[in-house]
């Protein structure tokens, strides 16, 4: 089948801080002076990075760093409509798993090889490493990684009479959201992602969709979102959050819902693994001594794809400044980098998901009980699983094909208006569908 790249590129719209320097400069030396643009998430982990951006600049004097932090969904749409036009705005991108392989192929990301020693690439989870290679060459560094799971706490657990199993199903999940929701009290059974946007609500959406036995689109590229599966797992999902949710859920993302668990408002978060750093760190989180964790939910369908996600640090061909970008990246994502945040804000706050050698490290595995747990899922994520009926895409949490960035962010407003109200579930889906077969047709997948 062709998949046109014109298509594609239309679809794609201080003592301890200065020892750490020193060992840090030995990574790799800039021979100009020069200005980074770094376009990043405004994730709690990318704020550290910033934070501690000082420690690199001191180390290199001839590299200045310009940031550009924005909101997940606008640091979407920046990166895209400036890789896609070739505007070289940024010198560094802040990407996920899904666009790595996808960009690479089209030629708009320069190659990690040749990486120092030093750096020792055979350290980052396989898994992880896989997801941001294309032909074999990686095409990004990890800066953390990311499964998922269902956060819960005890307290309010004991306080209703009931256990949270290791495998929970979607049933249960849903009488404990009854029996923990306290809204006199500013307590919410359950907070789950509702701001729209393809890697917002359908990140989350498109795993509950999974284990309810549907699928985006069928053998034939022809989409499946008008369907009993969808139907079921989105009155599913809008029926919880309308009784069991926080108020104004369809503007909470990931950021948000952190918030409202570390504030004490969710009983319970299914979420990404990227949370537990900071929902068990007592610096930040109000309820760090009562949270528990298990298994992501389970439905009617069981042993799918599983989510991975990583946020990565590319370089856009379009840079002028690639060996200093390179620099950086390989500094922001060392096994030192990791040592200096621990050193910094303790080991619990260290970028997750992406090194063997944190989760073997003693003082991690004290202050992180989920350590064993994350490491698991990650190592054991299998994005390329098999949907109740077959399919020819793969990714658990997103489609990995240029149109779905489209897609996902059109369907992502649609379930949005859902969850509020505006729309009804059989008129959103019959739009989704449209949406989709249209966008397919567009895209050249359709006969």
């Amino acid at each position: 089948m062709k998949k046109p790249v014109l298509r594609t590129l239309a679809l794609l719209a201080g003592g301890a801080a200065s020892l750490v320097a020193v060992s840090l400069a030995g990574l790799a030396t800039a021979r100009a002076d020069t200005t980074l643009t770094i376009a990043t998430v405004n994730n709690v982990q990318m704020i550290e990075m910033r934070k501690l951006s000082h420690v690199f600049e001191t180390a290199h004097p001839d590299i200045h760093l310009q940031w550009v932090t924005l909101e997940e969904n606008v640091l979407r749409q920046r990166v895209t409509t400036d890789i896609a036009t070739h505007a070289g705005q940024f010198d560094i991108l802040t990407i996920g798993n899904y666009e790595v392989p996808l960009w690479a192929k089209l030629g708009w990301l320069d190659k990690f090889d040749n990486l120092p020693a030093a750096y020792d690439a055979g350290d980052i989870i396989a898994a992880v490493r896989d997801s941001i290679s294309y032909q074999g060459q990686l095409y990004a560094l990890p800066f953390y990684a990311e499964s998922a799971m269902t956060l819960y706490r005890k307290d309010l657990f004991a306080k209703a009479g009931i256990t949270m199993p290791a495998a929970p199903t979607y049933d249960q999940i849903r009488d404990f959201a009854a029996k923990t929701t306290d809204k006199a009290a500013g307590i919410y059974g359950i907070c789950l992602r509702g701001k729209p946007g393809w890697g917002e609500n359908m990140a989350y959406v498109t795993t509950l969709v999974t284990a309810f036995g549907g699928q985006y689109f069928d053998r034939d590229w022809k989409a499946t979102i008008d369907t009993p599966a969808w139907h079921d797992a989105l009155a599913y999902y809008t029926g919880v959050m309308t009784k069991y949710g926080p108020p104004g859920a369809s503007a909470n993302g990931f950021n948000e819902n952190l918030s409202l668990f570390v504030t004490g408002h969710c009983a319970m978060w299914i979420d990404a693994t990227s949370a537990a750093g900071t929902v068990f760190d007592k610096k930040q989180s109000s309820v760090a001594d009562q949270v528990g964790f298990a298994a992501m939910p389970t439905g009617v369908f069981k042993g799918g794809p599983t989510w991975l996600w990583s946020w990565n640090l590319a370089i856009p061909a379009t840079s002028t400044h690639a060996d200093a970008a390179r620099t950086f990246i390989e500094w922001a994502t060392s096994k030192e980098y990791v040592q200096l945040v621990a050193k910094t804000d303790g080991w619990v706050n260290i970028p997750p998901g992406t090194r063997t050698s944190s989760y073997q490290s003693p003082e991690y595995q004290k202050v992180a009980p989920f350590s064993d747990f994350v490491l698991q899922a990650i190592e054991h994520s299998n994005p390329s699983g098999q949907t109740a009926q077959p399919r020819p895409y793969v990714g658990a949490q997103f489609v990995d094909i240029a149109p779905f960035q489209g897609i996902g962010t059109q369907i992502g407003q649609i379930v949005a208006a859902m969850l509020t109200g505006a729309t009804s579930l059989d008129g959103g889906l019959k739009s989704a569908n449209a949406i989709a077969n249209r966008a397919m047709r567009q895209a050249g997948y359709q006969k």
